[in-house]
């Protein structure tokens, strides 16, 4: 009778599957001032250029990438042309999805953070200045005879819509030996352009590139994508700032690659802003042919920026490297004369090393590395100091925190805060405080490898949290859901429809060690999953209302 009843719920999930309205978008399909809303799944077939207009995204949607278009294009992927916009705002709570055509959403273990190349990404041309032997360029890759896929010029205000609260899985799809698409790519986005809570996750190139503009970035995450988790090139100069790194254990190459301009003596060169980044490498010991450099963070070609209040820790190899050629321009040259600043970051865990003369990478064997070491001691930064982060963990066991514990460094010697706007004064070195930001509305906390937990880590045995059947079930207007804590916890305890989107939150709050009960109503016609999250713990059991 068990095997029967399990039987007739799989066939449910596959009737109501299969019966979500799948749209398939083309490039020719796809319309100016086009609205994709929630209860619909849209399959890019190929590369889709929105021309004019407005896309707007609801939230909670999903977009799909089909892996073998039909089109004939060698990936799928979405390019907001410059002089049109993207108008995608998720929530915590639901989130808009860009994933792979076989990625199940609702089952977490389908596909993992080593299934890249399944699809290509997502990219925004603009009208911004670039650093560049022209005023607009092709972006990579697309085929250089696509007159769509050109951006730059003299406007670093331009508005290329906004992103919030979007999550981008599995793609970077090879398109020749070598050129893949990155997760989010922004060729000559404007300053009035918005980006926060955005998430890339298994690319098979870098997870965020920047081509030149003024694009401003916060609440970035790059996980397990196989090259650089955060580039930048062509004159790239707006600010960032949260921004959080992890690698994987089998791909991986810098945290961050940074080029100033092509060719390098071009104006504008790069130099962005960037506070409180958190970078945490692939493993100190990790070892392998694919993890190529696995440095900290590289300056070359001119690059110039700044990084304060930030933690870079867990490399294979090096921390640091700061382009120094024998002649021409150099980032070098930028560090000496204040165009390029390191100040109060936490520098620690590389397989170099514990000392700046372990850790700094001379640009060619036997280099100067002094004028680096005089820089970031001059400016505050700490070798061998450990940040004390809850936890790093690579694995679906939710024990990735990197929030840092009470009695670590980072709440203290801070660097002071630009008085540009865009900057949120905070009390701590790199991305993440007391809260965890990350943990409700990502592939992270989907997977299991993050926890959404936002007070001290409390760990609890695994099976020690009780979440009974709820009575009635199935049921109609409402339903009792009792669950027994062991210890005191933070607890969530969220309703999740059949394409793994939260669409209610009964309980997300600290709760003392007993037994509850909370009443769900309200909820339309389907099946549903309702999953309890405590101490580090998740277990999830189904519900139908008829």
């Amino acid at each position: 009778m068990k095997n029967f009843t399990l039987l007739v719920f799989l066939l449910l999930v596959v009737i109501i599957s299969n019966s979500q309205n799948v749209i398939t978008v083309t490039d020719a399909s796809l319309t100016d001032n086009a609205h994709w809303t929630a209860d619909n799944i849209y399959l890019l077939d190929g590369f889709v250029f929105l021309e004019e207009g407005t896309l707007t995204i609801d939230a909670g949607t999903v977009i799909k990438g089909k892996e073998t278009p039909t089109s004939g294009d060698n990936a799928s992927a979405l390019i907001i042309t410059t002089g049109a916009k993207i108008n995608a705002v998720g929530t915590a709570d639901n989130p808009i999805i860009f994933t792979a055509e076989s990625d199940d959403l609702t089952d977490p273990d389908d596909l993992d953070v080593t299934d890249r190349g399944l699809w290509g990404g997502v990219i925004l041309l603009g009208k911004g200045k670039l650093g560049f032997n022209t005023e607009t360029a092709q972006i990579e890759g697309i085929e250089s005879t696509e007159p769509r896929a050109k951006f730059g010029g003299q406007d670093d205000d331009d508005d290329s819509g906004i992103m919030k609260y979007v999550s981008i899985r599995h793609g970077g799809a090879e398109l020749s030996p070598g050129d893949e698409i990155n997760g989010l790519t922004f060729g000559g986005v404007g300053s009035k352009t918005v980006i926060e809570h955005i998430e890339v996750i298994a690319n098979d190139d870098d997870g965020y590139e920047w081509f030149g503009g003024k694009v401003n970035c916060k609440w970035l995450i790059s996980a397990f994508n196989k090259d650089d988790g955060f580039d930048y090139d062509f004159g790239w100069r707006g600010n960032g700032q949260f921004w959080f790194l992890i690698q994987g254990t089998d791909k991986a190459d810098n945290g961050g690659e940074h080029d100033g301009a092509k060719d390098d003596d071009r104006t504008p060169y790069s130099k962005p802003t960037i506070y409180n980044a958190t970078y945490i490498g692939s493993g100190k010991t990790a070892s392998g042919a694919d993890l190529k450099n696995s440095t900290g963070i590289l300056f070359r070609d001119n690059a110039a920026g700044m990084y304060a209040n930030s933690i870079i820790t867990d490399f294979a190899n090096d921390a640091l490297e700061v382009e120094d050629l024998a002649a021409g321009v150099d980032s070098r040259n930028q560090m000496e004369t204040g165009e390029l600043v390191l100040k109060n970051n936490i520098w620690f865990g590389f397989g170099a090393g514990s000392t700046w003369d372990d850790v700094i990478r001379p640009t060619q064997d036997g280099g100067d590395i002094s004028f680096v070491k005089t820089h970031l001691e001059t400016n505050q930064n700490t070798i061998a100091v450990d940040p004390m982060l809850r936890g790093i963990s690579r694995t679906t066991d939710n024990g990735l925190d990197p929030r840092p514990k009470n009695e670590s460094p980072a709440w203290s010697n801070l660097a002071t805060y630009p008085s540009d706007a865009f900057f949120t004064n905070v009390n701590y070195k790199g991305a993440f405080g007391k809260e965890n930001w990350a943990g409700k509305w990502t592939a992270l906390a989907a997977m299991g490898i993050i926890g959404d937990i936002n007070t001290a880590a409390v760990t609890l045995e695994k099976g020690s949290i009780n979440l009974k059947q709820n009575y009635p079930n199935p049921f109609t207007e409402y339903t009792t859901i009792e669950y027994t804590l062991p210890v005191s916890s933070k607890t969530n305890l969220s309703i999740i429809d059949i394409t793994g989107k939260v669409v209610k939150t009964v309980v997300d709050k600290n709760q003392l060690a007993g037994t509850y009960q909370e009443n769900v109503s309200g909820l339309q016609k389907g099946i549903y999953f309702y999953q309890l999250v405590a101490g580090g713990k998740r277990v999830i059991k189904k519900m139908i209302v008829q």
